[in-house]
């Protein structure tokens, strides 16, 4: 199951703008299909989203739909570059529950 790890690092000011659009987006993300976690964190600078979904072909599936597509619009003069996106796979390390994005 893919996890993705993104960092949005808006420009000054802005950082409750890409927060917004956030707060707005992602109980629809959690309905969207094999959506297993949509999880936004904030240093107060940067905002880091946390994502597991069942297959990369949901994510994949996600990554071209209407609510991504809005975000992406919304954050586009947010920002001051583009944002850091990796997909990654799990090494599962040490007690499971505490070693896993479960």
């Amino acid at each position: 199951m893919p996890i993705v790890i993104a960092g949005v690092h808006p420009e000054s000011g802005r950082l409750q703008d890409v927060l917004d659009v956030y707060r707005e987006t992602a109980p629809l993300i959690h309905e969207e299909h094999g959506c297993e976690l949509f999880a936004v964190h904030t240093d107060g600078a940067s905002v880091f989203i946390v994502e597991r979904w069942s297959t990369l072909e949901d994510l994949k599936a996600h990554g071209r739909g209407p609510v991504f597509a809005r975000i992406k619009d919304v954050i586009a003069g947010a920002v001051q570059r583009p944002s850091e996106i990796r997909v990654v796979e799990n090494v599962p390390l040490g007690v499971p529950a505490k070693g896993t994005i479960q």
